[in-house]
């Protein structure tokens, strides 16, 4: 036999070895993108999910609750992840498409009120907030809440808010702002919930709002009240049983009710391990649960 044959010969073994070793090798792969408050979560449970079925790889993107709901509306995602509900025209559009999302909850988050350390204030009421948030809102300075901040020059308060394809952005606006007012101008609109927390504890002038589980030492959390009662203090108990005033679901969206692999994933976020998972990551789980 010629030697270019031979050579042929051993070619077309070797790419039907390789083919055959990555047949072997393939894993299902759920395609699982969304919300950056729960993107830290969404990846502590991909990676614990490994040791539970490693024939399924989980692969995780953030970008924000609308970016997950318009992959979910498109069919390029099998979970989308959400930290506010789908728009009515959303879910219209989705179904326009072929798609029928059905939501779940994973869990609740409180949507603290971040200070720079120094900051005297310990109380923020939901109108005060929205003063100081809300279009032509009278609050402009810590002054005119009667507090004085120190190394904040002129008073003059920093809004670190989030960019608006954000479901954080959205419920905070909802939830403080109400439906028909929006953002006051001269926001600093942050790419992440961290970015928020990072800028907060840099600038003594500012306040942002953000997931619970971005708190860090170097930041105050506000205690924040409803008008004309008391405050409560962000906590995964509080916003377990929906006493903290900015207290929303975490939720998952899937086409139609899931199946195969991905309704074991869906069912392992819910089991005990799933939900003590979210718990340790400073969230609230959908029940009571006892954890190591």
């Amino acid at each position: 036999m010629p030697k270019t044959a031979r050579l042929a010969i051993a070619a077309i073994l070797a790419a039907g070895a390789v083919s055959l070793s990555v047949s072997a090798q393939a894993r299902e792969l759920i395609q699982n993108k969304g919300s950056d408050t729960l993107v830290n979560v969404a990846q502590a449970w991909a990676e614990a999910y490994q040791k539970v079925n490693s024939d399924v790889a989980v692969a995780v993107t953030g970008g924000g609750s609308g970016t997950g709901i318009a992959a979910m509306i498109n069919g390029t995602v099998d979970i989308a992840n959400a930290s506010r509900a789908m728009k009515g025209k959303e879910l219209e559009l989705a179904k326009s498409k072929g798609q029928n999302p059905i939501e779940h909850t994973v869990g609740f988050d409180a949507l603290a009120v971040y200070l720079h350390k120094d900051n005297p204030a310990k109380i923020l009421s939901i109108p005060q907030l929205a003063e100081i948030y809300g279009e032509e809102g009278k609050t402009e300075k810590w002054t005119d809440i009667g507090l004085e901040v120190p190394g904040c020059k002129d008073q003059e308060m920093v809004l670190v808010s989030r960019q608006n394809n954000s479901g954080t952005y959205a419920y905070f606006r909802k939830a403080v702002l109400g439906k028909a007012r929006d953002y006051r101008m001269g926001t600093r609109d942050m790419h992440g919930s961290k970015d928020v927390v990072d800028l907060v504890e840099k600038t003594p002038c500012a306040i942002g709002y953000s997931g619970l589980a971005y708190a860090t030492d170097h930041v105050k959390l506000a205690c924040v009240a409803m008008d004309g009662k008391d405050c409560v203090t962000p906590s995964v108990q509080t916003a377990a049983d929906g006493s903290y005033p900015i207290a929303r679901p975490l939720l998952m969206y899937t086409n139609g009710e899931p199946t195969g692999e991905v309704k074991k994933y869906l069912d392992f976020i819910l089991s005990d391990e799933g939900q003590c998972i979210i718990r340790e990551k400073g969230y609230a789980p959908v029940r009571d649960v006892t954890c190591n």
